[in-house]
């Protein structure tokens, strides 16, 4: 049995436009992969939470016992030294948290250079 002499062209019609409906999807249609997706709202999460935190932060370096020595170190060190400093004094470590977030002691670096 032969098949009508339309099915041929069809199927690579559908096939090609599958293959430029995806393309253009992933170029210039915003998709992404699911990966890239939990890639972004891991981000964005961190960003969240960092901006939430950052005036913690600066509150920390106004009322911590040692705020004077520290601040005074700060204006001393290099730009490269100064999230070193603010982690060391405790003030990029959150609530609960164990350990400082990296990502809160440049955000709180950066808020404590505009005051």
């Amino acid at each position: 049995m032969q098949p009508p002499g339309w099915i041929k062209p069809a199927v690579y019609g559908a096939v090609a436009g599958a293959l430029a409906l995806a393309i253009i999807g992933f170029t210039a249609g915003g998709w992404v992969t699911g990966g890239t997706a939990t890639k972004m709202a891991e981000k964005t999460s961190t960003d969240a939470v960092v901006a939430v935190m950052t005036p913690y932060c600066v509150a920390q370096s106004k009322s911590a016992p040692n705020s004077v020595e520290v601040l005074a170190a700060l204006k001393a060190a290099n730009s490269y030294d100064r999230r070193s400093i603010i982690e060391k004094a405790g003030w990029a470590t959150p609530l609960g948290g164990t350990a400082p977030n990296t990502a809160l002691a440049v955000s709180c670096n950066s808020a404590l250079a505009l005051n």
